[in-house]
């Protein structure tokens, strides 16, 4: 499990790469499209990169080369190092960086410590409004300039009461899962879409009762599971089972209307 130095290590990462992506935030600055086929649905899609991505992994992962040499780190923009620890460091500098390009707020730093293959810490920082949700297995907090506050899901009995958000309606799910997706909106009380990892952390905090998404990579979840299970929610991939490795992930506050959510994602 995480240890205190585990957690005041993990502060200490998302202080360097904080450091780094302000001064890149609502500038205009180079894009790069990463680009690429869709591995789902051979799609093209308009992947972008920029130097502050770039810039806060370098940063995070030259705090764990020094204090954490032995460590392995899975990133977004660099290739994986292999450690000898058994415990990966699950890193997305900036997810969400369409929101950052276009001057929006809902982004945020990733970070996880993966110990043989079970997520037991997890953080998203959000380094422009001075956010930070932190997670284990049992508790879940958010940080801010005010003080420290025990993060914990509503309670939601039905999805006719749900709210319910994805990162986009369409750009990340194949046919059939738009067709499920859109059953889901039809029966949820509301729905919004943006906010990337960010919409995790309203779920935490209980403004949000589901989230919803596919297509996803290690780096994206992994630090988000924390933080829900952390603050009494529920998290898998479509069918129930375990969503660490990307994909298909459904995010609730209450297990009722997560229940009720997988039945209607199931077709």
């Amino acid at each position: 499990m995480a240890s205190t130095q585990d957690v005041a290590l993990i502060h200490r990462l998302a202080d360097a790469a904080g450091e780094v992506i302000r001064p890149y935030f609502r500038r205009h600055i180079d894009v790069i499209d990463k680009g690429g086929k869709d591995a789902g649905s051979g799609a093209v899609m308009f992947d972008p990169v920029t130097a502050a991505d770039k810039g806060a992994e370098q940063a995070i992962r030259a705090v764990l080369a020094e204090e954490r040499p032995d460590d392995g780190i899975l990133g977004e923009e660099f290739p994986e190092k292999t450690g000898t620890t058994g415990r990966i460091w699950v890193v997305d500098p900036v997810d969400g960086t369409r929101a950052f390009i276009t001057g929006q707020t809902q982004w945020g730093t990733l970070i996880a410590l993966n110990e043989a293959g079970k997520v037991t810490l997890g953080m998203l920082d959000q380094p422009v409004t001075r956010e930070r949700f932190i997670g284990t297995p049992s508790v879940a907090e958010l940080h801010t300039p005010d003080g420290v506050t025990k993060l914990a899901t509503r309670p939601c009995a039905s999805l006719a009461e749900a709210v319910l958000m994805t990162t986009h309606p369409w750009a990340y799910f194949e046919a059939a899962e738009q067709t499920a997706f859109r059953r889901l909106c039809d029966a949820a009380m509301m729905s919004r879409f943006g906010g990337d990892c960010y919409a995790y952390g309203l779920l935490a905090m209980g403004f949000v009762d589901l989230v919803v998404e596919a297509r996803l990579r290690p780096w994206d979840i992994q630090a988000l599971i924390p933080i829900v299970e952390g603050a009494g929610g529920v998290i898998t991939d479509w069918q129930g089972g375990p969503c660490a490795e990307g994909g298909r992930v459904v995010a609730a506050g209450d297990a009722r209307v997560h229940a009720a959510a997988l039945k209607y994602l199931a077709g």
